[in-house]
């Protein structure tokens, strides 16, 4: 994982052993991104998917382990959050790109911010590099890197049982 304090962007990788047109399925179905999307401890089920530039991705997100659901109350936070995406690039299988609306953070006003993801073949596999906007400050924008991060590798353990 990269931050660039110039460009105040995140940068995660990873290489899975697998296809690009596989990789794009979990990420742009219903039940794809329902079965890896959400970091350890939450869950998300899609409720409208429009897979086009223009178009938006919602889903809720729900805490279910107690150290998330703990978290998310001593925050002020519901346990469950509607999210919204809107795609920005549909280009397939390589690109796909969209702006994350940020309006669940108490005492922020919400903001837009932007997620690429790089589908690549790589050797015997797929090079996957998700590039984003950091949020409004580091400590956010820490929680966002270590949240993709983590949805990353459940990614790759979805991909391996496949």
């Amino acid at each position: 994982m990269t931050i660039s304090p110039v460009a105040k962007t995140v940068r995660i990788e990873r290489t899975y052993a697998t296809t690009p047109e596989h990789v794009w399925r979990l990420w742009t179905t219903g039940a794809g991104i329902e079965s890896w999307w959400a970091p350890d401890g939450f869950t998300v089920e899609v409720g409208k998917l429009d897979l086009r530039p223009g178009g938006d991705l919602v889903y809720t997100m729900t805490a279910t382990a107690p150290e998330q659901i703990a978290f998310m109350e001593s925050h002020g936070m519901p346990l469950s959050t509607e999210s919204r995406k809107k795609f920005v690039e549909v280009s397939e299988p390589r690109t796909l790109s969209y702006t994350s609306l940020a309006d669940f953070i108490p005492g922020v006003e919400p903001y837009d911010f932007l997620t690429v993801v790089e589908i690549q073949p790589s050797g015997d596999g797929v090079h996957v590099v998700m590039t984003m906007d950091a949020m409004h400050d580091e400590e956010w924008t820490q929680r966002l890197t270590a949240g993709r991060g983590n949805e990353m590798d459940n990614l790759g353990r979805v991909i391996n049982v496949v």
